[in-house]
C-alpha cells in the first residue's frame, strides 16, 4: 500500500525511489544489505518507514543516516522481545518456517538505538489495541516526535490506509 502510493507521487520532474526489500533473519545481514543498497544510491534524499521489526530497524538507519523516519508499532527493545522466541518459528506473515538463532540477539543488541537525536525526524503510529508490543513504551521512547495513537487497531494497524496520507505528508514535508 505505501509502495503504490509513494509510485503514485513520483514523477519525471520529482523521482522518488522504492525500495521494499525482503529482509533476512539476520539482523546483521539485513542492515548490511540495506545499508548497502542507500550507500550506492543517487537519491538526494531518504526517509525510512518500519513497522513492528522493521521500526527498529528504522531508528537505527534514520539515526545512521539522519534521515526522517516513520515508525508503526515498532519494537524498540527487539533484542528483548525476540529472546524468547529463539529457535524455529515462523514468519508473522506467512508459514514460512525460519530459524531464529542466538546469535541474532546479540546482533540486535549491537543495533539497539537508546536515544533518538532529533525528535522532529520521527513519526511514530502506535495503536492501543497491539496485541504484541506495548504502545505506552513506544510513546516514551519517541518524546517530542510526532505522534499518532491510536484507540484500539492491532500490530498490524488494520485502518493504516486511513493514515497513509499523513505518513505521505510526513516525509514529503521539508
Amino acid at each position: 500500500m505505501t509502495g503504490e502510493a509513494i509510485k503514485a507521487l513520483s514523477s519525471a520532474a520529482n523521482p522518488i525511489e522504492w525500495y521494499c526489500p525482503q529482509l533476512l533473519a539476520s539482523p546483521k545481514e539485513s542492515m548490511d544489505m540495506v545499508t548497502a543498497h542507500i550507500d550506492q544510491s543517487n537519491s538526494d534524499c531518504l526517509a525510512v518507514i518500519g513497522s513492528s521489526l522493521g521500526g527498529f530497524y528504522t531508528n537505527y538507519l534514520a539515526e545512521k543516516y539522519a534521515c526522517k523516519a516513520v515508525v508503526l508499532n515498532p519494537a524498540v527493545r527487539a533484542a528483548r522481545e525476540l529472546a524468547p522466541h529463539v529457535g524455529m518459528m515462523t514468519a508473522y506473515d506467512s508459514d514460512e518456517p525460519f530459524d531464529f538463532r542466538p546469535e541474532y540477539i546479540d546482533e540486535l543488541r549491537a543495533l539497539q538505538v537508546e536515544i533518538i537525536t532529533n525528535p522532529a525526524r520521527y513519526f511514530l503510529i502506535a495503536a492501543k489495541g497491539d496485541e504484541l508490543l506495548d504502545w505506552h513504551e513506544m510513546v516514551d521512547f519517541y518524546p517530542g516526535a510526532k505522534q499518532l495513537v491510536l484507540e484500539g487497531s492491532d500490530h498490524g494497524i488494520a485502518d493504516y490506509a486511513d493514515h497513509l496520507p499523513q505518513v505521505l505528508d510526513f516525509i514529503s514535508s521539508k
